[in-house]
């Protein structure tokens, strides 16, 4: 685990270095804990395993936003679906983690139902971001979608023996943006947690991080502390979010932290600008920074795959990098595609190696700035690991 001066297990540097694998949507392949991500590619396959199944997440589409970032974000979010409908098999459900709107007006919310209503799946699960409650405090959100949800709009349900909670944290903002849960919920959560037993694999989602990515553009939120420790006695916790308008991912523990690409615009890098907010890229390159987040649950698995998927159709071929510094390899797990090639590139200050569990692949002593690449042809899982400091240890999973 990498050191931060906030215990939150990632240092600066080590977050900018997790950003350069993120893609703009994600296949999470759900099974009791550690999360595998893998590139969401065009013929990408989302039906389930036996006793599993799979659900999408979209965030942040920003309906009714019209400025240079992206003039027609109606059209991105459409096209999201049509690569949801175009992908082999059907997702159970689809899961909006907010910022539904761009300024929470009825019409804006009456076009993005009507462009998910083209989607496979009819069942859309949603929570608020801060731009659906502009004005009334929520009161619009909770009429359309709130009807049988708890305080300000927080909710659980059961599925296929996941269990989902859907979370509130954004009527509150604290000084700088942070998010707020409040008391109701906190105790609400504790309770609605109590009669699940540790083995019920858990699945968490709202829409500002409930870790600390960057408190000084307020991405984060200031009471998760509280409620991550109602989830310490679960095997396999899932944290799903968005806010941010890009992939990033941390394991702590028990817990998988991912947020998810926007389908209307990008943000910047943390610290890369004076703040946050709507960033203009080249209009040949939107489309491959904005996305989705697929998650499939494999019964009696131990790990949840998680795959990127842009708009522009990139596909699982081709290269994928993972990074080793302070003792880690990042990201630790990664799942691609059959003919992909892994390129390691020693970052830390001291040689490192990258060497297969089963020895079918081995770099040699890699100094810093030294890379080692190795294709993977065959499915499997690659189980890896550093010969000199066996405790940094990684998983290459080939589908």
């Amino acid at each position: 685990m990498l050191n931060h001066k906030d215990n939150d297990g990632i240092d600066r540097r080590g977050f900018l270095q997790c950003m350069q694998w993120a893609g703009t949507g994600l296949l999470w392949t759900m099974a009791a804990g550690v999360p595998v991500s893998r590139m969401l590619g065009q013929q990408h396959n989302l039906k389930a395993a036996a006793g599993g199944f799979s659900f999408i997440q979209i965030s942040d589409s920003h309906i009714g936003f019209n400025k240079d970032a992206n003039k027609d974000v109606a059209a991105t979010l459409t096209e999201a679906v049509a690569k949801i409908n175009d992908a082999p098999g059907e997702p159970d459900f689809l899961i909006h983690t907010g910022d539904i709107t761009h300024l929470s007006k009825p019409a804006e919310f009456d076009a993005v139902g009507k462009i998910l209503q083209a989607a496979k799946a009819k069942e859309v699960h949603y929570v608020p971001g801060e731009h659906d409650v502009l004005g009334d405090n929520g009161k619009q959100y909770l009429e359309r979608y709130g009807k049988e949800t708890k305080g300000s709009g927080w909710y659980s349900f059961d599925h296929k023996g996941v269990h989902f909670l859907g979370l509130v944290n954004v009527l509150d903002l604290k000084a700088g943006g942070m998010g707020q849960l409040g008391e109701d919920q906190l105790e609400w959560i504790e309770k609605d947690l109590k009669s699940k037993s540790a083995s019920t694999p858990i699945v968490v989602f709202a829409h500002i991080p409930l870790w600390s990515v960057y408190p000084e553009w307020g991405w984060g939120t200031s009471d998760s502390e509280r409620a991550l420790a109602y989830l310490k006695k679960f095997g396999s916790v899932t944290v799903l979010n968005g806010h941010i308008h890009q992939v990033m991912q941390k394991v702590e523990g028990n817990v998988t932290f991912h947020t998810a690409m926007s389908t209307a615009f990008p943000q910047p890098k943390p610290g890369t600008a004076p703040s946050a907010g709507p960033m203009k890229v080249p209009e040949d390159q939107l489309r491959s920074v904005l996305g989705l987040t697929s998650v499939n649950y494999v019964q009696g698995s131990h790990k949840l795959a998680l795959a990127d998927s842009s708009l522009s159709g990139s596909s699982s071929s081709g290269s994928k990098e993972v990074h080793i510094d302070n003792f880690s390899f990042t990201p630790v797990e990664l799942a691609v595609a059959a003919g992909t090639k892994v390129v390691w590139t020693n970052q830390d200050d001291i040689p490192h190696t990258v060497t297969g569990a089963s020895k079918s692949f081995g770099s040699p002593v890699l100094d810093t700035g030294e890379k080692f690449a190795y294709t993977f042809a065959a499915a499997g899982e690659y189980p890896y690991y550093c010969t000199i400091h066996p405790k940094m240890a990684g998983k290459i999973t080939v589908a």
